[in-house]
């Protein structure tokens, strides 16, 4: 398993790992289903996953060949003999570089066949072998592969702490950059939208972890994530304007013109591009999860981007812009104003909308307030304390 994708090749496991949410999904056709199956089995045994295999073939995926299992087994078995060996001809015979490799052999071997919990155990040995600062991190880096086959978040947020804390004894920036894109696509997955956008767009020039992922998921992913995360300015700048998303942008169905339509005001277009791409979400094992309330900040988005340029519009007109109905208007704009989403209220008799928008000035005056009574108090307490 290569840690670098210097191939330019996602990892045979991240690829295997999608096919099975694939065959999970409810809207994955039956037809496509047994491709995917074939293709999960092929995977599972070409790298001897007997622990995945029985587990798929308990969950009822995969049929049980119990002596399929069994040979792979034994092929492990066999494996880590001759892998145990190795270190200890290393240990006996020769200097520690070799002794770090053979442990290091022994941990992609495990990662290989699926053997979570001895993976990680065989990282820890082989970390205690390890000196060079960014050799620890390329261990690392293995973990958060694991974190990310098995959807561990807890992992992956301690692997991230921990690479985090080896930067500041050294590393060099290649590995770095590396890192933020596998913090951004943590975050993605754990619905900090936010926060992953601002690390995906660090990255746009730097990229180079194609073992997660290819660059046009990689663009798809900084586009969908800074839509919904910066103001109209900051997008145009670092979005709608930048030359490396320029270049791939068109390769991803609907995502140019669902970028460029919510820019550009052309909300027909955008619903139009927006309904195309929402199949690409759905069927996405970072961004499913989180699909209702993607499709939810979207339309936060660009309803608050439409009213923003009127004191009152007609619902009619905002159906045409958006080329649907009024009573769609009507039920969509409810939900959003009564979950404080959007600053406005509908006037039902007159069929207008009068848009309310919040007084900054006045927030920022009712917050300083706040505070002071907050510090007030807090003094006054503290006062009590000195008395006694």
């Amino acid at each position: 398993m290569d840690v670098s994708g210097e191939d330019g090749k996602q990892l045979p496991h991240l690829v295997l790992a999608h096919k099975l949410f694939l065959l999970s999904h409810p809207d994955v056709d039956d037809l496509a289903k047994v491709d995917l199956r074939a293709d999960v089995l092929a995977a599972v045994k070409s790298d001897d996953m007997a622990a995945l295999y029985e587990s798929l073939a308990a969950d009822g995926v995969l049929e049980m060949d119990a002596a399929l299992l069994a040979e792979m087994r034994a092929r492990i078995d066999e494996e880590i003999r001759k892998l145990d060996e190795k270190i200890a001809d290393a240990e006996e015979n020769l200097g520690e570089s070799e002794v770090r490799e053979a442990h290091l052999a022994k941990s992609l071997y495990f990662i290989r066949v699926g053997a979570k919990e001895k993976a990680l155990e065989q990282l820890k040995v082989t970390e205690g072998k390890t000196v060079a600062v960014g050799q620890k991190m390329d261990l690392v880096f293995y973990t958060l592969q694991i974190g990310f086959f098995y959807m561990d978040f807890d992992l992956i947020s301690k692997s991230i702490d921990k690479a985090k804390n080896l930067f500041e004894e050294g590393g060099d920036w290649e590995r770095k950059n590396r890192l933020k894109v596998y913090e951004g696509l943590y975050c993605m997955a754990t619905r900090n939208f936010k926060k992953a956008a601002s690390l995906f767009l660090d990255s746009i020039s730097t990229f180079t972890t194609y073992e997660l992922f290819t660059y046009d998921t990689f663009i798809f992913y900084t586009v969908l994530t800074s839509v919904i995360s910066l103001d109209r300015v900051s997008l145009k700048q670092k979005v709608v304007d930048a030359p490396e998303i320029l270049a791939v942008i068109g390769k991803v169905p609907h995502l140019s013109e669902f970028l460029n339509s919510l820019y550009n005001c052309q909300y027909k277009s955008f619903f139009i591009a927006f309904s195309g791409l929402t199949e690409q979400v759905k069927l996405d094992r970072y961004l499913q999860p989180h699909f209702r309330y993607y499709m939810r900040e979207v339309r936060t988005v660009v309803y608050s981007q439409f009213l923003e340029s009127y004191k009152s519009v007609t619902m009619e007109a905002m159906a045409a812009a958006f080329g649907v109905t009024v009573d769609f208007v009507d039920q969509e704009l409810s939900r959003f104003i009564a979950a404080g989403k959007l600053h406005c209220k509908i006037d039902k008799v007159a069929g207008v909308l009068e848009t309310n928008r919040p007084d900054a000035r006045n927030a920022f005056y009712q917050a300083t307030i706040k505070q002071g009574d907050f510090l007030l108090n807090r003094i006054q307490k503290l006062s009590r304390v000195i008395d006694l």
